[in-house]
């Protein structure tokens, strides 16, 4: 036993701890809504969630578990709890996610390890094949800054970077609430071959191919990776720089899966296209957390804001679960960012974007809501959590 009176520990856009309170009331939260939205005959099945602790991937994890009485492996790279240093959001995440799934009578595997390396794939066929069986639904939700790449042993560092030349814009700073233009230099060539490897392609081809061989796909497998693209403001950083370069590997990468499960499997593999949200990644992003807090504005007064497991709920019920019908635009990108570039929500926050500073930022937007989405992420400022209360630290992800 190791309880402890947990305080928010934030510097800029990282925050070192976590409570596990906090995180397993934002689970029970996630798996309500889950519930909620259970179709009526759920069908059932294993899905494999690659980065399946936080954000995106915990919603597909819990959609997918609660919602559509799935099986699941989730594969993840957290620190656990030592000593007087709590454990990552991630993991107390997981601990959540196992009672829950627990209760609902599924089973959950977990594998906390680095998903790029070839010795935790061999673990997770090992598992998927005593344990849980061929594999009816892959999400690929991987966001890690770094990879080793495990045929060369070579490290590459991903990068936030225009393509071609220099980029200004506004961003935000969470801190203070300053509002102020940064400049980000362009790529060099090396930077954005080392973001591709990083996010790219080829982790997901090299699960997919293990998956193959080892005859661990199930027929109608279905294959989804997630991908933003964002409004036109924000274009020079994300989906024109490094990390769209990376993006584009993905979307070649599943179309080229997607010829083959339909040849091989009668299955099929798609990019989904999700909205913007608070995310530890998504803050450092210069610009992205100014627009995040316009859009939240709209969307809130408009009634369209969604969070990541109101997201992979409508993405497994619409299009993913078995049984299910995908629907893809005619790019064959899955659209659940639908909301947020509806021309009505665009053409407010571009106008509020051009008038915002840091003396009108509170005033344009809700900035108290963005602050405690971000804290939220790591177990803080969760309704009906008594953070006065000290807290067990130490508790395992069940093996």
């Amino acid at each position: 036993m190791a309880m402890e009176v947990i305080s928010p520990r934030i510097r800029g856009f990282v925050c070192t701890n976590a409570h596990p309170e906090g995180c397993a009331a934002a689970v029970r939260r996630q798996v309500g809504i889950a519930r909620a939205a259970r179709p009526a005959a759920p069908r059932g099945g294993t899905a494999l969630v690659i980065g399946a602790s936080t954000g995106y991937g915990l919603g597909s994890r819990i959609a997918a578990a609660i919602g559509h009485d799935m099986d699941t492996l989730g594969v993840f790279l957290e620190r656990s709890p030592s000593g007087s240093k709590t454990g990552t959001a991630g993991w107390y995440n997981t601990v959540a996610f196992h009672d829950a799934a627990d209760h609902a009578g599924r089973k959950a595997v977990s594998i906390n390890a680095d998903a790029f390396s070839n010795a935790t794939r061999e673990r997770a066929l090992d598992r998927i094949r005593r344990e849980l069986g061929p594999i009816d639904l892959l999400v690929y939700s991987l966001a890690s800054p770094v990879r080793t790449h495990p045929e060369t042993g070579q490290s590459f560092r991903s990068s936030l970077k225009p393509i071609g030349r220099a980029y200004t814009t506004k961003t935000l700073e969470l801190e203070d609430s300053r509002v102020h233009e940064v400049t980000l230099e362009p790529a060099t060539q090396e930077e954005i071959d080392a973001t591709v490897a990083v996010m790219g392609g080829d982790d997901l081809r090299r699960w997919m191919d293990a998956l193959a061989r080892a005859d661990l796909l199930a027929p109608g497998v279905r294959v989804t990776a997630y991908s933003y693209i964002g409004p036109q403001l924000t274009w020079p950083i994300y989906r024109d720089g490094t990390i769209g370069a990376a993006k584009n590997d993905v979307r070649r990468v599943v179309d080229e899966l997607d010829a083959q499960l339909r040849k091989s499997h009668g299955g099929g593999a798609w990019v989904s296209m999700n909205a913007g949200v608070v995310t530890q990644a998504s803050s450092a992003i210069p610009a992205v957390p100014l627009y995040i807090s316009l859009l939240y504005q709209v969307m809130g007064d408009l009634g369209l804001k969604e969070e990541p497991i109101h997201q992979m709920v409508r993405l497994l019920n619409d299009h993913l679960a078995p049984g299910a019908i995908p629907a893809p635009d005619s790019d064959r990108l899955i659209r659940l960012d639908d909301r947020e570039l509806r021309a009505d929500v665009q053409a407010r926050v571009a106008g509020m974007w051009r008038e915002v500073t840091t003396e009108n930022v509170r005033s344009l937007c809700d900035l108290d809501l963005v602050k405690r989405e971000f804290q939220q992420l790591f177990g803080f400022a969760v309704e009906g959590v008594d953070y006065s209360k000290p807290a067990e630290t130490e508790s395992p992800i069940p093996v």
